[in-house]
C-alpha cells in the first residue's frame, strides 16, 4: 500500500536495520529546504536553514510524544553519548557507568574513553537476561551514576522493558540513557511513559532519513544540571551575541548542540520522519510484526535467534541455520533478497514498504533449510 512512497530499487530489501529506504520525495525536499535558500541568492540563508532544523526537531518530538525543546540535533549517537557523559555533574562515590556487552560497539568505545576521565565501567555479560529486571537489579549499585539501556539490540532484535528499568534506576538515583537506534520508527515510543533522563537515536535505520541526522532528547528533570563540555556558538543562549568572553548555555536541549551544524541531513530526515508519522508508527509496527511473525512461524525454534514473543522483539528476525548458514545465505542472495549476516545469524528486517508476497518468497527460499533443522 505504501510502496510507491519509497525508493526501493531492485530485489527484496530487508536491510532496514542498517539503512532504511528513502521516501521518493527525499531529493525534492533537499532541493527546497537546503539548496533552495542557498541557490536563490539569498544573502543570509540561515533563517531558512534554521526553519529546517526546527522541522526536524518538531518531527522527532512528535515521534517521541515530546516537546521539541527537549530535542537537540546530533551527528550520531556516539557524539551524543559523549556529550551526555561529560555534561553531568560528578557525584562523590558515584562514578560507575553500567552497560551491556550486547550494546552497539560504538557506544562501548565512547564509554571506554569515559574511563580515561575517571569513570569506572561495569559491563553486563552478553549471556545475561537483559529483559529481566533481576539482571539490572544486581548491577545498579550505590556506586552507579549512569546506565546505558539499549531498547532493541541490533544482533538479536531483543527488546528490553525500558520503562521498568528506568523506574528501577530512578529509585536508585542512577541517570538513564536509552539508545533507540534499532527501535525508532518501527516500535512506538512514549517518553512520558519511560521517564528516562536521556534518549539518543538515529534516522539512518527504520526512520529512513539517511546518515548524519541523529538526535538527543533530554528530560527537563536533568537539563538544568547539564554542563556540556563540547560546545560551540549554537550551544549558546544567543548564538548571535558574538561576545567571546560571555558564554551562556541555551535554556533548551540545544545546549548540547555545538559549533556550526550540518543542515542537509536534517532537511532530508525531517521529510522522512514526516512521511512515516503520516503513515503512523503504530501501523508500521503492526505490519512489521505480521511479516516477522510469518518468517518466525516458518522456521524451527532452534533456527531463531530472536525472541518469538512480539512484545520482546524489535523489527528484525535473526536466523541461524548452523552449518547450512552459508548455503541458506547464498540461496537468499540468488533470490534477490538484501540482508546481512552477523555473528548471531542472518538479519532480515521488513518495513512498511515490504509486501507479504516478498516475505512469502523469503519463506519459500528458506524452507529447505528450516525443514532440515526440525
Amino acid at each position: 500500500m505504501y510502496r510507491e512512497q519509497f525508493a526501493l530499487g531492485e530485489g527484496i530489501y530487508l536491510l532496514n536495520h542498517s539503512v532504511g529506504r528513502p521516501p521518493v520525495t527525499a531529493q525534492a525536499a533537499a532541493g527546497v529546504g537546503f539548496f533552495g535558500p542557498w541557490e536563490s541568492g539569498a544573502i543570509e540563508p540561515w533563517e531558512a536553514w534554521f526553519a529546517e532544523v526546527d522541522r526536524f526537531r518538531a518531527a522527532v518530538g512528535t515521534l517521541l510524544s515530546s516537546d521539541p525543546d527537549n530535542v537537540c540535533p546530533q551527528a550520531n549517537l556516539s557524539s551524543a553519548l559523549t556529550k551526555i557523559v561529560h555534561a553531568l555533574p560528578r557525584r562523590i562515590g558515584r562514578d560507575t557507568i553500567v552497560y551491556t556487552e550486547a550494546d552497539f560497539p560504538s557506544m562501548g568505545f565512547v564509554l571506554a574513553m569515559a574511563g580515561r576521565a575517571g569513570f569506572r565501567l561495569r559491563c553486563i555479560a552478553d549471556t545475561a537476561d537483559f529483559a529481566g529486571l533481576d539482571c539490572w537489579d544486581s548491577v545498579l549499585d550505590e556506586d552507579c551514576c549512569l546506565a546505558l539501556v539499549t531498547h532493541v539490540h541490533s544482533n538479536t532484535s531483543r527488546q528490553v522493558p525500558v520503562r521498568d528499568i528506568c523506574e528501577l534506576a530512578r529509585g536508585r538515583d542512577v541517570i538513564t540513557v536509552v539508545d533507540v537506534a534499532q527501535s525508532a520508527g518501527i516500535v512506538p515510543i512514549d517518553v512520558a511513559a519511560w521517564d528516562a533522563d536521556f534518549i539518543v537515536g538515529s534516522c539512518v535505520k527504520f526512520l529512513c532519513g539517511g546518515p548524519g541526522a541523529g538526535f538527543l532528547w533530554v528530560n527537563d528533570r536533568v537539563l538544568g544540571e547539564c554542563r556540556p563540555l563540547d560546545v560551540g556558538w549554537f550551544s549558546h543562549a544567543d548564538p548571535f551575541e558574538f561576545d567571546i568572553h560571555q558564554f551562556r548555555y541555551a535554556d533548551s536541549a540545544l545546549r548540547f548542540w555545538g559549533g556550526t551544524p550540518a543542515i542537509l541531513p536534517y532537511t532530508v530526515a525531517a521529510n522522512s520522519l514526516e512521511t512515516l508519522i503520516e503513515i503512523g508508527i503504530g501501523r508500521v509496527r503492526a505490519h512489521s510484526l505480521e511479516l516477522t511473525q510469518t518468517i518466525i512461524n516458518s522456521v524451527s525454534r532452534k533456527n531463531l535467534y530472536t525472541p518469538a514473543r512480539p512484545a520482546r522483539r524489535g523489527g528484525t528476525v535473526v536466523l541461524d541455520f548452523g552449518e547450512r548458514q552459508p548455503e541458506a545465505a547464498d540461496a537468499l542472495t540468488k533470490a534477490g533478497v538484501h540482508f546481512d549476516v552477523r555473528r548471531t545469524g542472518m538479519r532480515l528486517s521488513p518495513h512498511i514498504y515490504t509486501s507479504k508476497e516478498e516475505i512469502e518468497t523469503v519463506v519459500s527460499v528458506l524452507a529447505p533449510f528450516a525443514r532440515a533443522n526440525v
